[in-house]
């Protein structure tokens, strides 16, 4: 499976950040530059803080090409009406639920669709802020792991005490500490733990 070339990532060589945060084609010729160069780059999804493993073989533009078309770019065939962004797929409710669907003004379609938002508007912020730590500790333990304070950043982090947290990255290299806050930013809203 091809990597798409629009993910959002971050590179680093050692504690030296090496590309910016932005999408993977503009980062991949440094990241390219780095591996030629024998300096062992690390690329980080910033999404979910995992590692990202890239064909860099031949020259940047080899590697370029392998990459997979922009997440805009990927036109999803499904039954349903995919023009309206509608796809088809089957539920398995019991014969009280359809009923109860069948009721509601609109039908089951709307009431379905009525459902799966408000249920997503109310786990979004719990939703966010896990995600967030989660991707935080992963891109922490890769890039800090044997830092002063790496422990107490941990902790912080997972108890919401974003004032503590940026006190105990506050010594790490410039980059990773930045890219460190910033991933772990989407746990807290004005200083407070997002809900």
């Amino acid at each position: 499976m091809s990597i798409p070339s629009d993910l959002p990532v971050v590179a680093f060589v050692g504690a030296d950040r090496i590309a910016a945060p932005g999408p993977l084609h503009r980062a991949l010729p440094a990241i390219h530059a780095a591996a030629a160069a024998g300096k062992g780059p690390l690329v980080f999804d910033l999404a979910d803080g995992r590692a990202v493993d890239l064909d860099l073989r031949g020259d940047v533009e080899a590697a370029l090409a392998r990459l997979g078309p922009g997440e805009a770019a990927v036109e999803k065939r499904a039954r349903g009406r995919p023009r309206l962004g509608v796809t088809a797929k089957e539920v398995t409710l019991l014969p009280r639920h359809w009923d109860w669907l069948a009721a509601q003004p609109g039908g089951v379609s709307v009431a379905l669709r009525k459902l799966v938002e408000a249920q997503m508007k109310a786990g979004e912020g719990p939703d966010r802020a896990r995600r967030a730590k989660e991707a935080a500790y992963r891109f922490m333990t890769a890039m800090a792991g044997d830092l002063p304070n790496y422990e107490e950043a941990t902790r912080r982090l997972f108890a919401g005490d974003w004032t503590a947290f940026d006190a105990a990255v506050a010594g790490w290299p410039e980059g990773v500490r930045d890219v460190a806050r910033e991933m772990a930013r989407g746990a807290w809203r004005n200083g407070e733990l997002a809900a």
